[in-house]
């Protein structure tokens, strides 16, 4: 349990909570924030992360990462960085697990195609489905729709990227579902950055794949450990590994490798932070939302070296011709299901059709994207399969 004589001045804490849409007795046992954790860990959408693509589809091996594997990966990051910083584990913890509930089947091409399924109704984004997921679409509680998340676990899953209004805003459209939420129901502040928990997730997030990536491209044969040794920082890191285990397995040459980037990842970010927090000297969570910048990033010395690491996995694993067939395969998929639903709205599941009606509009193709985006990957192969009679994937 995080001490909390620890606990910096600028954490959030729940007993400070400024509550939830629908009020709700108080627990005994947890505080506001470990609620929220759990509420997210309870839920269908997070359940489903466990046949949701990272970068390779579910079938084409058990050991690749998952959506699921990730957030648990983003989430240990997150709570290891939040006890050093003096925040709070729990918050930061609920946000990391949550990050990912909006993402589509097949990873980011899924979240492609249904975005261009979506044009003529506002496209599709997998940050603004999260939000629709813990607001509105998981269904588990009798009083309410959504999660009923605490003020302070709804600002992180919106704003964990930054501001989303603005003009500290990297978006030029506020997502409609949070603008809406923020006029009828609880404003979330959506022009100011979210508190320290909110932004250690999203960096957590950046080492969890930049990582995780490495070893998946080896495991795959995309590229191979030599390939790695002219990156800034990653090629120090695996050269050292090298000659200090000469004579180790390639799995474990990786392994401890990798190992060893998180923690000099972390290691980054401590620093800069912490000078980022010397300079600025919030004493309180309003502070931290009035900076006119992230408090919690890489040094500019580390980012040169992410963005060439980046690079190198965007050319050579992402741009890979195995991933780019498997990619315009999948995206397919979703294009083919999503034309099918519009058109025959009647197939699908009945709360889905009786919402969703006969007729195409903004509102039906919005739902008809909710239950795409709800699916695995092996769901959407399968009815894909039942529709159209088609077996994309086995090939």
């Amino acid at each position: 349990m995080q001490n909390s004589d620890s606990i910096r001045p600028y954490a959030s804490l729940p007993e400070n909570s400024r509550g939830r849409l629908l009020k709700e007795p108080e627990s005994k046992n947890r505080t506001a924030f470990q609620r929220d954790r759990d509420r997210i860990i309870h839920s269908v959408a997070f359940r489903r992360l466990q046949y949701k693509t990272q970068v390779f589809v579910y079938h084409e091996g058990d050991h690749f990462r998952t959506r699921l594997t990730h957030s648990l990966e983003v989430a240990q990051i997150a709570r290891s960085l939040s006890r050093t910083l003096g925040v709070n584990e729990d918050l930061a913890e609920t946000i990391a697990l949550a990050h990912d509930l909006g993402h589509t089947p097949f990873g980011h091409a899924g979240e492609d195609a249904l975005h261009e399924m979506m044009l003529p109704f506002d496209g599709f984004d997998h940050n603004e489905q999260t939000f629709r997921v813990v607001t509105q679409l998981e269904r588990r509680y009798a009083d309410f729709n959504g999660l009923n998340l605490s003020w302070e676990s709804l600002e992180g899953i919106a704003k964990h990227n930054g501001p989303v209004a603005g003009p500290l805003s990297k978006e030029a459209i506020v997502p409609e579902s949070m603008r809406k939420y923020c006029t009828n129901a609880i404003d979330l502040e959506l022009a100011s950055f979210a508190g320290l928990e909110a932004q250690i997730a999203a960096i957590s997030d950046d080492i969890a794949y930049n990582n995780h990536d490495i070893d998946d491209g080896i495991r795959a044969g995309l590229f191979k450990v030599g390939d790695l040794l002219d990156l800034p920082v990653v090629g120090d890191i695996f050269r050292e590994v090298e000659q200090r285990y000469p004579n180790v397995g390639q799995e474990s040459l990786v392994h401890e490798a990798v190992r060893r980037l998180v923690d000099h990842m972390i290691s980054d970010v401590l620093a800069e932070t912490g000078r980022r927090l010397e300079q600025a000297m919030p004493q309180s969570v309003i502070d931290v939302r009035a900076q006119p910048q992230a408090l919690v990033a890489f040094s500019d010395q580390f980012k040169l070296a992410e963005k060439e690491l980046r690079a190198f996995l965007f050319g050579r694993m992402y741009r890979h011709e195995k991933v780019k067939e498997m990619r315009e395969r999948v995206k397919q998929v979703v294009r083919n299901l999503f034309s099918h639903y519009s058109e025959h709205p009647e197939g699908l599941p009945d709360y889905w059709r009786l919402e969703a009606g006969t007729k195409l509009t903004k509102r039906s193709a919005r739902l008809i994207a909710d239950y795409i985006a709800g699916m695995t990957d092996r769901y959407a192969f399968e009815q894909h399969r039942q529709i159209f009679n088609l077996d994309f994937e086995i090939k």
